[in-house]
């Protein structure tokens, strides 16, 4: 089912890719002789590729290394996400939207626009309130980019003792 699925989201990206009037795409037959022997699916597609002069475009790590030991010129997906995605520097200042809690206690989670999970220290408090962060670390992890960081003093709400106290307190201590 799984396969089914992505092969159905492949097509209709393909559908898209036709209908926009700025990308070139161009559906091929695979009758090419130097197909004829050629069984596996990445295989072809370098073949392919390698035949027509292209480039293959791929997330697939091994599709990638196939292309590359054959000489074809890859755009790797992964690295192109990765390029645009923000840089976030120690010290820096984001404002984000806290979702969820953390794994820690009193952590609040957020996300960037590009997908990158942030982790705010005393945030949970905060769940559901965009904050300004300054970020204090960041983690490049195989499954992509977290970056740490604490609220922005400006954020947090006013210390007890600067609370404006209940009227009837203030009434208590108005002279008669």
């Amino acid at each position: 089912k799984l396969k089914r699925n992505r092969g159905r989201r492949g097509l209709d990206m393909l559908r898209r890719m036709q209908n926009n009037p700025k990308v070139e795409l161009q559906m091929h037959e695979a009758n090419l002789p130097e197909l004829r022997d050629v069984a596996k699916v990445d295989e072809r597609l370098v073949v392919l590729a390698k035949a027509l002069g292209a480039r293959v475009v791929t997330n697939d790590f091994n599709l990638n290394k196939i292309a590359q030991l054959q000489g074809v010129e890859v755009i790797n997906l992964n690295e192109v996400a990765n390029a645009l995605k923000s840089v976030a520097l120690p010290g820096e200042a984001l404002p984000v939207l806290l979702v969820r809690q953390g794994d820690q206690f009193g952590q609040g989670v957020g996300y960037l626009d590009d997908g990158t999970m942030v982790v705010v220290e005393q945030g949970r408090s905060l769940i559901g309130q965009e904050v300004n962060i300054t970020v204090t670390s960041v983690l490049q992890t195989p499954a992509g980019r977290m970056i740490f960081g604490r609220i922005d003093p400006s954020n947090r709400p006013p210390a007890p003792s600067t609370l404006a106290r209940a009227p009837e307190a203030r009434q208590a201590e108005t002279p008669s």
